[in-house]
């Protein structure tokens, strides 16, 4: 196994570029997760440290070795793609040994490492089964073991689950996690989705734009996020934002009392970050309950401040608000952080 180190890595498509010195290392045997919106560069980041991509500028390092004009086949990673792409004519022990068979592997190695894959991914009664007769679960549990199979330094999963339905995209976030317990291997996973970055991640890698936004363990970056951006892209449901003023005498807020409010960091407008469970429906009127989701063991109350803006509450307990209701809020001005409204760039 080995670690991955991006060293003042760009991309460049002609005159446009779309990756701007990222910096960036992986430790041997971490899970780190790419996460962030549509276009922030993540899966080119991913294919630039697979060899799909060509580096315009900076360096790549797998180990030791400095591969940034290697071969993709000679890197020493293994690929997992958002498409299974499992030969059809071909059994699933066929498609997962087919690689080491092409590269010349005698057979009686192919069929030990293709054994043992299948164990670990609990694929033994479908080893004669042809793709067609998988499910998507399944199918993507092949293409993973024929990850596997090759031993890889590195694995790289690209969207692996975008193609699954809610509840197996749950298991199989499960299954990954626990393969990366049981081989201890170096991945790195690509996701749009914040939700599998909190769950699977030892650290998470928030892009934008082709930059690096932050980087840290999971509660790290929701308890202590450096920017809005990333304090409202990491959570579910998402961070409230509230404009406020900061004077000489503390912050100011529609709808929400000056004295639980956070003291004054500097003087001029604040935007005020407030996680959705750490607000609760008070006594007063300040607030219009717009709607209640109901969602078992918690619901999320939408509330609409003075100023027309939206807040969202989460509840819990046996006593929930009603569409139509005016509520006070109640917060600790404890867990309220505050943002500069123009660079976003945390206040502390």
């Amino acid at each position: 196994m080995a670690g991955v180190e991006l060293e003042s890595v760009v991309k460049r498509y002609g005159a446009t570029q779309v990756i701007h010195g990222v910096d960036l290392k992986v430790e041997d045997g971490e899970f780190c997760v790419f996460v962030g919106p549509s276009g922030c560069g993540k899966s080119t980041l991913l294919r630039m440290v697979a060899g799909l991509e060509e580096t315009s500028d900076g360096a790549i390092r797998i180990g030791e070795r400095d591969v940034t004009k290697e071969d993709p086949a000679r890197r020493g990673v293994a690929m997992v793609f958002q498409t299974y792409a499992l030969y059809p004519h071909m059994t699933v022990g066929e498609n997962m040994g087919f690689g080491l068979k092409m590269t010349g592997h005698p057979p009686a190695e192919v069929s030990s490492k293709v054994a043992e894959a299948s164990r670990i991914l609990k694929l033994d009664p479908y080893l004669k089964r042809k793709p067609k007769a998988l499910s998507g679960g399944q199918r993507q549990r092949v293409a993973i073991g024929r990850a596997i199979v090759r031993g890889p330094d590195v694995f790289l999963f690209d969207e692996p689950l975008s193609n699954l339905d809610a509840e197996l995209r749950v298991e199989m976030r499960v299954e990954i996690a626990r393969l990366h317990q049981d081989i201890g291997a170096t991945m790195i996973y690509v996701t749009h989705d914040q939700t599998e970055a909190m769950t699977m991640a030892d650290k998470i890698v928030v892009l934008r734009d082709g930059r690096i936004e932050q980087v840290g363990a999971p509660m790290d970056l929701y308890r202590d996020p450096d920017t809005r951006f990333v304090a409202g892209f990491i959570g579910a449901p998402a961070m409230n934002f509230v404009d406020g003023v900061a004077g000489p005498d503390g912050v100011t807020a529609p709808g929400l009392s000056p004295n639980t409010l956070p003291r004054s960091v500097r003087e001029g407008p604040v935007t005020l970050g407030i996680r959705p469970e750490h607000l609760e429906l008070g006594p007063g009127e300040s607030h219009r309950v717009e709607l209640t989701e109901a969602l078992g063991g918690v619901s999320l109350a939408h509330v609409i401040g003075p100023d027309g803006s939206t807040l969202i509450i989460e509840e819990r307990g046996d006593k929930r608000s009603k569409a139509g209701q005016h509520v006070g809020l109640v917060l600790d001005p404890a867990r309220i952080l505050a943002f500069d409204p123009e660079s976003g760039a945390r206040l502390r």
